[in-house]
């Protein structure tokens, strides 16, 4: 499937889930990717959101980003990522921590508290060969 961005593809990855991103160019570690971007909702509004795209932005403000427009929503997890997602001024910044080929699914660590909710019910097929527990 075509993306917005000429850099990316989503496609399937076969690993039974989901669409992820790939690269279509080469991606240095350090580069900055995308921005995880979407509807900003309270803490109160999403304690109670059904959606699996929700991202933290801090304490008091998330980001539901099941959006059109939101590329970075289909990067998926690892336990060993190419990405971090770090939080800076109010923005959810994507960048490389690995050289990227083109090729290569995006991915990166959606953190504890998402994996013990979603992934680890489920078993983690992410591929890596060290799994978080």
């Amino acid at each position: 499937m075509q993306s917005s961005d000429p850099r990316f593809e989503i496609r399937d990855p076969g690993k039974d889930i989901g669409l992820g991103l790939f690269a279509l160019v080469p991606i240095k570690k350090g580069d900055f990717i995308l921005e995880y971007i979407g509807k900003k909702l309270t803490a109160a509004e999403s304690e109670n959101h059904p959606g699996r795209y929700l991202f933290e932005l801090d304490d008091a403000w998330t980001i539901d980003g099941d959006t059109d427009d939101n590329l970075a929503k289909y990067i998926n997890h690892s336990c060993d990522p190419n990405c971090e997602a770090e939080v800076e001024d109010g923005h959810i910044l994507i960048h490389a921590v690995k050289d990227i080929a083109a090729g290569e699914e995006l991915s990166f660590d959606y953190d504890q508290e998402y994996f013990d909710e979603f992934i680890k019910p489920i078993g983690c097929r992410c591929g890596a060969l060290k799994h978080r527990t």
